[in-house]
């Protein structure tokens, strides 16, 4: 039977779903096959936001409709029945999974008894212990969006956990633990104190504090309560979160002081003057950024100043709607933020929040979740960033220019997962940054031409290339390339690794490193591996990626280097040497490279499990294996898998990834000195994050 939390409030906008996303991503670290279930939704017509949010995070294995109980007609109508109704659809989804996250009902006053109640019989059926969650903010929901909402002293936060918690007893309900959500930072421990004494057991209680970003509407939110139209400005800056409301029913001159940070400025459409003003002053820096602009009124924009605004080439979306002024206000205010699968900026601060605050592995503790003896690509990605995040590194990314690397960026340092430095032109980078709606303040950016950095890197640089008869002035104009200057950072220690390759080639990313950082000692070649997280554990592959028809030596450098970075992540390594023969059945020039490598192997590293030259599938599956080799340690349970030449490898691995849906996390350049790693130009902001941690973990063990 899987084990499940039900996740419910006895009050409405407590940022339930924030816990639910969280709560989620905890489970999926301890357990493969995590499933979501809502026993309540307001119609089988309207998708659910909350569900879609959690059903679009990823590994979870479920289709929408199978995730839906009953709707809030069907409590009406017949409690008793849909309460039924809801325990059938729960087993079938408890059948396929190991553990399930419940979401219960939004606050809504939909049956009798009271819904709170109603959640909570609802779970004693399920048998699912409850995870209460409560408001640190009174709850008026317009004066929110003002900004006028009042925290909830500790006194109140444990009153509304001791009439909560009584009700749950009521229906019989078992307490998991109790989170207080949207707290006061200044209040956090005194509520934790008084909702301790608010219980009759010692259950958890974590306390998150407020997090504007999170309640503020997005300007697509905005857009869509308005009944709006983009009409001008960038559609990717939609995701951006509106602070504060600025209703300009005045002159030019009395609305441009009155503007504040990050807010939606609403303006008639024929005050024309006062839009060109508002754009403007955005423009100038000097003025508070605006996140939008809406023009209410059932006017068009004169061709002149549409002329005007191509000009201006701002890229404040600017939407415009046919409400009157006050109606336009109403809607704006009573606009509410919420979590979504596309807002990536929204969703990482989301997370963070719940990891920084919530004792993760006392939770999957609680919820009884053994260690899992599978691991799956998702389980592996959250090793990588825990691991990365115990001991962090400051990794440079040395191409600012590209909003992969600011949207990655952002996640990393939401996450905590390393300290970054960016290369570029600070005020560019930043600019970038808040209209993409990222918040990048915890990250160093320098600029390569930076002349301080340039006269030190140029002299080591001169030093180094000496016997190539580099000049001072050679090195100067070198070092001011972004993989020079990174790689120079990494070299003298102002980083301690380096991931680029997302606007340039292998060959630009990786030179500098064999000019600057070298290969360890021992080591002969610089070399690369994927680590190819299949469905059920995790493999290496090596060289996919640098060395085209490597020697027997050079094979047996690419092997002990794989093995030693399956180490690194913890991957027991047994080694197959691969060739299209299997044992002393074949011979040719191909095969006796490899057979030479092998031997090299064993007398390099006596300690380490390796066989060859072995084929694919007598190193990978067990009953090949044993009609093949069948006294071979290494033979059908092979980790690390070295292929003869890159030919081989970089098909091999695509092939993997395409046909059987493996992670393909590389490649992790190994043999260096100090971590660079290269990503491919086609990266996403996923891949970007995972090479980061891996550089990061690189760099802890150097």
């Amino acid at each position: 039977m899987a084990q499940s939390i039900y996740i419910t409030s006895a009050e409405g906008h407590t940022g339930k779903s924030t816990i639910a996303l969280g709560v989620l991503d905890a489970l999926m670290r301890a357990t493969p096959r995590v499933g979501v279930f809502r026993p309540i939704a307001r119609s089988t017509e309207e998708r659910d936001h909350v569900l879609e949010l959690l059903l679009a995070h990823d590994g979870v294995p479920l289709e929408y409709d199978e995730c839906i109980g009953v709707t809030y007609d069907d409590v009406r109508d017949h409690p008793e029945h849909a309460l039924a109704t809801i325990v059938a659809r729960f087993k079938a989804i408890e059948a396929q999974c190991d553990a399930v996250v419940i979401v219960g009902s939004d606050y809504t006053d939909v049956a009798s008894p009271a819904e709170f109640g109603f959640n909570a019989r609802i779970a004693a059926n399920l048998g699912a212990p409850v995870l209460l969650v409560l408001s640190g903010r009174d709850q008026q929901r317009q004066a929110e969006q003002l900004g006028t909402t009042t925290a909830r002293t500790a006194a109140q936060v444990g009153q509304s956990a001791s009439l909560s918690l009584a009700e749950l007893t009521a229906e019989r309900a078992e307490l998991f633990a109790v989170i207080v959500n949207r707290a006061d930072p200044e209040r956090l421990d005194d509520i934790v104190h008084a909702v301790h004494a608010a219980q009759s057991t010692e259950t958890p209680v974590w306390v998150i504090p407020e997090d504007r970003t999170l309640v503020a509407p997005s300007v697509r939110g905005i857009l869509a309560a308005v009944d709006g139209r983009l009409i001008k400005g960038d559609q990717e800056l939609l995701t951006r979160e509106a602070l504060s409301v600025v209703v300009a029913g005045m002159s030019m001159v009395n609305v441009l002081p009155r503007l504040t940070e990050d807010s939606v400025v609403v303006i008639p459409a024929d005050r024309t003057e006062v839009l060109l003003a508002t754009l403007l002053a955005d423009a100038s820096g000097t003025f508070p950024r605006v996140v939008g602009v809406i023009l209410n009124g059932p006017f068009e924009l004169p061709e002149p100043i549409t002329r005007l605004l191509d000009g201006l080439s701002s890229t404040v979306p600017i939407i415009a709607t046919d409400l009157g002024t006050f109606d336009t206000a109403i809607r704006v205010m009573s606009a509410r933020g919420r979590l979504a699968a596309d807002s990536r900026a929204r969703y990482d601060r989301a997370l963070a929040l719940f990891q920084a605050h919530v004792d993760v592995p006392e939770l999957t503790t609680q919820v009884g979740l053994a260690e899992a003896s599978v691991v799956t690509p998702l389980m592996f990605e959250y090793d990588l960033i825990e691991r990365a995040r115990q001991d962090r590194k400051r990794i440079v990314l040395p191409e600012g220019g590209d909003d992969r690397i600011l949207r990655a960026a952002a996640t990393l340092l939401a996450r905590n997962v390393a300290d970054l430095t960016i290369l570029g032109d600070d005020t560019e980078i930043r600019s970038r940054a808040t209209e993409l709606g990222i918040d990048l303040s915890a990250a160093q950016i320098l600029s390569p031409t930076d002349p301080v950095l340039v006269e030190r890197f140029a002299a080591e640089y001169a030093r180094l290339r000496a016997h190539k008869g580099i000049t001072l002035a050679q090195a100067a104009d070198t070092v001011t390339d972004v993989s020079y200057f990174g790689t120079m950072m990494v070299h003298l220690g102002l980083a301690d690794g380096m991931v680029s390759g997302a606007a340039h080639t292998t060959a630009h990313t990786i030179r500098p490193s064999f000019e600057i950082i070298k290969t360890k000692p021992g080591v002969n070649v610089v070399s690369s591996v994927f680590l190819m997280a299949l469905a059920d554990r995790v493999l290496v592959y090596g060289d996919c990626a640098v060395i085209p028809d490597p020697t027997s030596e050079q094979l047996a450098d690419i092997a002990i280097s794989s093995a030693a970075t399956a180490k690194q992540f913890g991957i027991d390594p047994r080694v197959a040497m691969l060739s299209y023969s299997t044992g002393e059945s074949g011979s040719g020039a191909d095969v006796d490279k490899v057979r030479a490598a092998t031997a090299l192997v064993r007398e390099r590293s006596p300690e380490l499990l390796v066989e060859g030259p072995i084929q694919y599938d007598a190193a990978a599956d067990v009953a090949v294996a044993r009609a093949k080799l069948p006294d071979s340690a290494v033979a059908g349970r092979a980790t690390v898998f070295v292929f003869p030449d890159l030919n081989t490898g970089n098909n091999t691995y695509k092939a993997v990834q395409r046909s059987a849906g493996a992670l393909a996390i590389g490649p992790v350049l190994q043999g260096l000195n100090k971590p660079i790693n290269d990503l491919s130009r086609g990266a996403l902001v996923e891949d970007i994050v995972n090479t980061v941690a891996i550089t990061a973990i690189q760099a802890q063990e150097a």
